[in-house]
């Protein structure tokens, strides 16, 4: 006997086989889902920053961070001597604690070496104000890690006599995971040396 009814078994059946499609294409689905987001990711962490005219470090998207790294170099190199070698009794300790992060422990034992050697103390006991004037530096980027040399160039304020001298210091940078806004650069100073420091006389400057 005929009925209008399908035989329960042949329903199921193709429920099932709806089902497993439906996982299925859900499955695929997530698994290229995730394998875009992740390489969108990536690509935003290795193009996501650009750095303007004046060294600093704006997040954006779909810019090269190797097409800037010499300007970024410079800029590091620039912000860690202004905070290791701007200072005064007031912000000493501040600025320094700021140029910690931008080196490694060749910068630390040269800042132990200077508390050591009482430079910190006079600051204070004289309120001795140290005043950077100009930074430049020299960065070669051909190759990993990059050396550089900068000359700084500040004076020392005691007072009634104001002081000005040349400091060459050498180093190599390296590539390290940016750290807003302790590290916005990326970058670590290693292997840091003060190679030169001379008093620059009067007529000099003139």
């Amino acid at each position: 006997m005929k009925t209008p009814y399908k035989n329960i078994y042949t329903v199921l059946k193709l429920n099932r086989l709806i089902v497993l499609a439906v996982i299925i294409c859900a499955a695929i689905i997530s698994i290229v889902s995730v394998v875009l987001v992740l390489k969108v990711h990536r690509d935003t962490v290795n193009h996501a920053f650009v750095v303007n005219t004046e060294g600093s470090v704006i997040p954006l998207k779909l810019v090269s961070q190797k097409e800037n790294i010499e300007v970024e170099a410079l800029a590091h190199l620039e912000l860690f001597h202004t905070y290791f070698y701007n200072i005064d009794a007031s912000n000493y300790e501040k600025n320094l604690e700021k140029a910690l992060w931008l080196g490694n422990s060749s910068v630390d034992a040269l800042y132990r070496q200077k508390k050591a050697d009482g430079v910190y103390n006079r600051l204070l006991q004289y309120s001795l104000v140290q005043k950077v004037l100009s930074i430049k530096s020299e960065v070669d980027i051909q190759k990993e890690p990059y050396t550089f040399k900068t000359t700084t160039i500040f004076e020392v304020n005691r007072g009634s006599v104001i002081d000005t001298y040349e400091l060459k210091t050498t180093g190599n940078l390296i590539h390290v995971d940016r750290n807003f806004p302790k590290n916005t650069h990326g970058l670590l100073i290693t292997n840091f040396f003060e190679n030169s420091l001379r008093k620059i006389e009067q007529d000099q400057e003139s």
